[in-house]
Order: C-alpha cells, then sequence, then structure tokens
C-alpha cells in the first residue's frame, strides 16, 4: 500500500469512529461547520495577535489541530467555543514559542518616525481595532469573545479558563478602557 492509501485508509476508519462516538453530525457537516466559522476564528484571532498574518498563521493551525482531534470534540458542546479555544491555545504555543527563539516580530513602520507616531495618536480620531489593540490581553480576549464573537458569559470563561466572575470582571474593565480610548464616556483606570 502507498502512504496516501495508507492514510485514506486510517482516515476513514478514524473518523467513522469518532462519529459514531461522539455525534449525530456526519464528518462533511463538521467540516463545513468549520468552514462557516473561519472568518468568526480569523476576528477573533485578529484581536489576539493584533497582526493580521499572525491571526491567518494562528487560525490555520487551529483548524488543523481541530480537524485532527475531531475525536476531542463533545457533541455536547458548541463547535464554535470549541475552536476558539483551540484559536486562543495556539496563540499562546506560538507566543511560548517566540520567547523561546528569542525573537521579536515587529512591522517594517515600528522603528519609523517614533515622534510622528505620538503625534498623531493625539491628532487623530483612534479606530475600534486600534483601542482593541491597547486593551491588555485577559481584556481584549475577553471583550472579543463576549462582545465580539457573542458567545454567552459561561461559554467564553470555559474558553478563557477563567471562573464567570474573573470573565465579568475583565469584560467590564475592558468596556471602561474602550469607552475612554474612543472618547464615548467613562473613565480610563
Amino acid at each position: 500500500m502507498f502512504p496516501a492509501d495508507c492514510y485514506n485508509e486510517w482516515k476513514k476508519h478514524h473518523i467513522s469512529n469518532v462519529y459514531s462516538m461522539n455525534t449525530s453530525e456526519t464528518p462533511q457537516n463538521v467540516h463545513e461547520q468549520i468552514v462557516a466559522l473561519l472568518p468568526r476564528l480569523r476576528r477573533f484571532a485578529r484581536n489576539l495577535t493584533r497582526d493580521p498574518h499572525d491571526a491567518d498563521d494562528v487560525v490555520q493551525v487551529a483548524v488543523e489541530r481541530a480537524l485532527s482531534r475531531l475525536d476531542q470534540w463533545r457533541s455536547d458542546a458548541r463547535l464554535d467555543s470549541w475552536m476558539f479555544k483551540i484559536v486562543r491555545n495556539a496563540w499562546i504555543d506560538e507566543l511560548r514559542s517566540r520567547r523561546r527563539r528569542d525573537q521579536v516580530f515587529l512591522g517594517e513602520e515600528a522603528g519609523e518616525n517614533v515622534g510622528a507616531d505620538s503625534m498623531a495618536s493625539e491628532t487623530e480620531l483612534m479606530s475600534v481595532q486600534s483601542a482593541m489593540a491597547r486593551l491588555p490581553e485577559d481584556q481584549r480576549e475577553a471583550v472579543s469573545l463576549v462582545l465580539v464573537e457573542g458567545l454567552p458569559y459561561r461559554e467564553a470563561a470555559e474558553v478563557l479558563d477563567v471562573p464567570i466572575g474573573t470573565l465579568t470582571s475583565r469584560l467590564a474593565r475592558g468596556r471602561e478602557a474602550l469607552q475612554a480610548l474612543l472618547g464615548t464616556g467613562g473613565e480610563a483606570t
């Protein structure tokens, strides 16, 4: 047997076992649902990474992980919550990997016009996207999952692996910070 034939046979057997044990969904239906989630996964990844290229890479890694580990998805759990958690974990893994490599990835313009950036930020209105990028990571994750992606508090807390009270306080601080940054009321803390 050629390696591709072995893989296809394993995949056929593996996927049929996964779905017969865990869910009534067909493999094709779950794959279609994952494809339908891609815009939301990408938006969430962009909020986490603050870089569109990193976001695309993280989503790709997350989808690969999800497809290879479909047997770990519980049919009673929401697929989107499971996928958001995989995206977040993929980003955490990437950050750890970067620290180990001791490399810093900055955009080309990061070293240019440092003084002009601070003046421009004072004179131009800030977009929601740049305001989100200024939030601390824990607040940005909470705001992104609840306010942008529409996850219920309980599920967002599960994705972030925190108690619901912690999620609620991060969300409240994130909202206040966004309001202050966007100049829509509220005080900066």
